[in-house]
C-alpha cells in the first residue's frame, strides 16, 4: 500500500518564520487569556445556530448558548450523555406520545439581564419553525429542523414549562434538542426596533445581523468582540447559573486556522496556546517541546457517502463492499495518521448496544475486492471512475486531503479511479444538505462529510431514512430502502430504552449489510497544546468543555 506522508517540517518552519507577533492579541499580564486555533476557515456563526457543522456547536454554541437539554462533558472514560440544560426535567405524554412536558430552570438569565423563560422557549423554537414570525430566520433552519425533523410546535404553560408537540411520535426528541441554543428574544427585539428595513422580514435580517455582532445567550461565556473570519473573543461569564462550569479563564480567543501545518506552526511558535487537529507528522517534535497531545475515541465516522441516484456507480453493492474491502485501516492508523484514528467497520464497532451482527466484515481483503470488481464488469483494463467531493479541513474532517489521497491510491489497486472535487469546508457542509441531485454536487457520487454518532437520528436516521432526503436532512444520496424505513419507525417510535437499543442495533446491522458508506475511520479528536493549559477534560465526545481550562 502506498502512503502519501506530509512534508510538514519545511512548511512549518517557513510558517513559523512568516509569523508576526504583532498579528496576536497581547493582554495584561493579570488577564488569563486561552487561544485557540479552530480548523474552521472562518468564525462560525455567532447568532445563536451555527454553521461550520459541529465545530460551530463547539465554539460558538456551546459557549455562548445553553440548550433545554445538554451533554456531560466531565468524563474523559465514561460515555457523553444527555443530562439537563434549561430544562430540568421533562416526560412525553402517557396517552399520546407526540406531546412533552418541560419543566425549565428557574433564576436564569440572558447575558443582557432579561428573563429566560417559556416565552423565551416559544421563542427560539418558532425562529425556526414558524414562517410567519417575526423573528423567523431562514439562514437558521437549515443547521436547526435538518436535526430535529420532527418537531412541530412549542406552546407556553406557565413561566417554567412548555408542551412540545411533535409530529410523530418520536422518542429521539430530548436528543435532538441539544442542537436548539436560546437567544435572547429581548436582545434581539431591541436590535429589531431600531432597524430600518423596507418591511418587516427586511428589518428581521438586520436585527439578526445586528445580533451575531452582539450576541446574548444564556451560556457560560459572553461574546467580548468579533471580526468576521479572523476571530473572535469571549469573556467568561461569572453569573452563569452553574456556579461549577463557571470559567476558570478570563477570556478565550477564537482563530479561524484551516491548515493543519499552520495551525501546528502557530503552537510552536507560541502564537496560541491549543490547536485542534494538529499535523500527524509533527508530533514527535511537540511531544520532545513538551506540548500537551490529547486523544479520546469519539462517537463519529469518517467515510465517503455514496449517491444512489440514477445511474450512480454506488448503486451496484458489489462496487460498495469492493471498496470497504480494498482499504487497509490499520495501514492509514499507523502510518499517515501516526495513530490518531480508530479504524471503522461500521458506524458502531462491537460492543456498543447499537452495533447488531451484520454479516458482512469490513475488513482489509484486497483480492475479494478485485474478484468483486471483476463480477462487476471491471479490471486493470476497464476502471471504474468515481468522483468525491470533499473539503481542505473541516470540524471532524481530521485530515481529509491526504486520508482521501491515500484512498485513491488505495482504491486504485482494485480497479477504481477515484476524482477528487476539494472545496471549502463550510460549502461542502451546505452542499451536503441539497444532495447529490443538486448542481452543488459537481457532479460527484459520493461526499466525504464526518458525522456525529453520538444519538440514533444523528447516527443513522438521518441518513437512511427515505423521508429524510434533501431538503429536509443528510440523506445526500437519496436512499430509499423500505426496510431501513421500516426499522426506524420501529426505533422512533420504542420508547422502552432496552427494546429502542435493540431495534437500533438491527437497523445498524442491516446498514452494514448494504455497505451503505464507505466506512474508515473514527476520530479521535486530537489536541495539541502548551503546557501552560491545565485542567483538560477530553470526553468521548464532539464537544468539549471550555470552562474547566485553566492557564498557568
Amino acid at each position: 500500500m502506498l502512503i502519501k506522508k506530509n512534508k510538514t517540517r519545511a512548511a512549518l518552519i517557513a510558517l513559523v518564520a512568516l509569523g508576526s507577533a504583532a498579528a496576536w492579541p497581547r493582554v495584561a499580564s493579570a488577564e488569563t487569556v486561552l487561544r485557540i486555533g479552530m480548523t474552521a476557515a472562518d468564525i462560525p456563526r455567532t447568532l445563536g445556530q451555527p454553521d461550520q457543522g459541529f465545530e460551530g456547536n463547539r465554539f460558538t454554541g456551546l459557549t455562548m448558548y445553553d440548550a433545554l437539554t445538554g451533554w456531560d462533558l466531565s468524563s474523559a472514560d465514561k460515555p457523553s450523555v444527555v443530562i439537563p440544560g434549561l430544562a430540568t426535567e421533562w416526560k412525553v405524554d402517557d396517552a399520546d406520545k407526540t406531546k412533552w412536558t418541560f419543566k425549565l430552570r428557574p433564576g436564569v438569565t440572558f447575558h443582557d439581564g432579561s428573563p429566560f423563560n417559556a416565552d423565551a422557549v416559544v421563542w427560539n423554537v418558532e425562529k425556526v419553525l414558524k414562517q410567519d414570525a417575526p423573528q423567523f430566520d431562514a439562514s437558521q433552519v437549515g443547521v436547526t429542523a435538518s436535526r430535529m425533523p420532527t418537531l412541530a410546535s412549542a406552546k407556553k404553560i406557565d413561566d417554567m414549562t412548555v408542551e412540545l408537540t411533535t409530529k410523530e411520535p418520536d422518542s429521539f426528541l430530548p436528543i435532538n434538542l441539544t442542537n436548539l441554543f436560546m437567544a435572547s428574544p429581548a436582545k434581539w427585539q431591541h436590535f429589531y426596533d431600531k432597524a430600518e428595513g423596507a418591511d418587516a422580514k427586511a428589518k428581521s435580517q438586520a436585527a439578526w445581523t445586528a445580533f451575531a455582532k452582539d450576541a446574548a445567550g444564556t451560556g457560560p461565556w459572553k461574546m467580548a468582540s468579533f471580526t468576521p473570519r479572523e476571530r473572535l473573543e469571549l469573556v467568561k461569564n461569572a453569573s452563569y447559573w452553574d456556579k461549577a462550569r463557571v470559567p476558570k479563564v478570563d477570556k478565550m480567543v477564537l482563530l479561524p486556522m484551516p491548515e493543519a501545518n499552520a495551525r501546528t506552526a502557530a503552537l510552536l511558535s507560541g502564537q496560541v496556546d491549543w490547536v485542534e487537529a494538529p499535523a500527524p507528522d509533527a508530533l514527535p517534535e511537540l511531544k520532545q517541546r513538551g506540548f500537551k497531545l490529547y486523544a479520546n475515541e469519539q462517537p463519529h465516522v469518517w467515510p465517503w457517502q455514496f449517491s444512489r441516484t440514477e445511474g450512480s456507480p454506488w448503486n451496484d453493492i458489489r462496487v460498495r463492499k469492493a471498496a470497504n474491502l480494498c482499504v487497509d485501516r490499520e495501514g492509514l492508523k499507523d502510518g499517515l495518521l501516526a495513530g490518531l484514528m480508530v479504524p471503522a467497520t461500521g458506524t458502531f464497532e462491537p460492543g456498543h448496544p447499537w452495533r447488531g451482527k451484520p454479516s458482512f466484515e469490513i475488513k482489509y481483503d484486497k483480492a475479494a475486492a478485485q474478484k468483486l470488481m471483476q463480477e462487476a464488469g471491471f479490471g486493470p483494463a476497464k476502471k471504474l471512475t468515481v468522483k468525491i467531493q470533499t473539503s481542505a479541513s473541516g470540524s471532524g474532517q481530521m485530515q481529509p486531503l491526504p486520508m482521501n489521497e491515500y484512498l485513491q491510491q488505495a482504491l486504485a489497486e482494485c480497479y477504481f479511479d477515484v476524482k477528487l472535487d476539494v472545496i471549502e469546508w463550510n460549502t461542502l457542509f451546505t452542499n451536503w444538505r441539497r444532495g447529490a441531485k443538486d448542481p452543488s454536487a459537481n457532479g460527484s457520487n459520493a461526499t466525504n462529510v464526518t458525522y456525529a454518532a453520538m444519538d440514533p437520528f444523528f447516527a443513522l436516521v438521518r441518513f437512511l431514512q427515505s423521508s429524510m432526503a434533501p431538503p429536509v436532512s443528510n440523506n445526500w444520496g437519496f436512499i430509499n430502502d423500505s426496510k431501513f424505513d421500516e426499522l426506524v419507525k420501529k426505533a422512533r417510535q420504542t420508547f422502552d430504552p432496552a427494546a429502542r437499543d435493540a431495534a437500533l442495533a438491527e437497523l445498524h446491522a442491516a446498514s452494514v449489510d448494504d455497505a451503505a458508506f464507505l466506512y474508515v475511520a473514527h476520530d479521535v479528536g486530537p489536541r495539541a497544546m502548551s503546557p501552560k493549559v491545565t485542567g483538560v477534560v477530553q470526553p468521548k465526545s464532539w464537544f468539549i468543555d471550555f470552562s474547566l481550562v485553566s492557564m498557568q
